[in-house]
């Protein structure tokens, strides 16, 4: 499975980039999954609900099916939160997977960078950021890095399936 990126600070559009880039990559042929960092407690699931019910009783991991999805709810109960590695080891086999957030760890992303909304550039302070996406009007690469604009999502699909020398559907490892 080929890994890319995406780090910014909140707001700064790196969820509605991603959801632009998803279907470029899928009208590309690619299997596409992602993982989100979040920093804070988060619940995909709502009170009341029998999911919710069970894992607020004690459950370690709740299991929803139904025949359009299936999703995996594992509570940590004190235990360290899984590292990026552990995280992919438990997708399915794909072609890409997206990454949102842990803007610590070592894989390539690209920076999201809007100017009033961002803190501050990470590159400077990160060697795993390979481009900077940021909008129009911003013209600035002190680190040499490549600038991408953020409004076209076609450019950015390019630069990371060029990156990551993305193979063709035809010739995925996982048909």
């Amino acid at each position: 499975m080929k890994i890319f990126g995406f780090a910014g600070y909140s707001g700064s559009g790196k969820t509605t980039l991603i959801e632009k880039l998803i279907p470029i990559f899928k009208s590309r042929g690619y299997r596409v999954s992602l993982i989100k960092h979040a920093h804070h407690s988060f619940d995909i699931d709502q009170p009341g609900k029998d999911s919710f019910r069970h894992r607020q009783a004690g459950c370690d991991e709740v299991l929803i099916s139904s025949s359009q999805r299936w999703a995996l709810m594992h509570e940590l109960r004190g235990q360290p939160e899984p590292d990026l590695n552990a995280l992919l080891a438990r997708l399915t086999a794909c072609d890409l997977v997206l990454v949102e957030g842990f803007k610590r760890d070592p894989i390539a992303k690209l920076e999201v960078y809007r100017s009033g909304v961002s803190e501050g550039r990470l590159g400077p302070h990160d060697s795993s950021i390979v481009a900077v996406a940021t909008e129009p009007g911003i013209d600035w690469a002190p680190d040499g890095l490549p600038r991408l604009d953020l409004n076209q999502p076609q450019q950015i699909a390019d630069f990371i399936e060029n990156y990551l020398s993305l193979l063709t559907r035809s010739s995925s490892r996982f048909e």
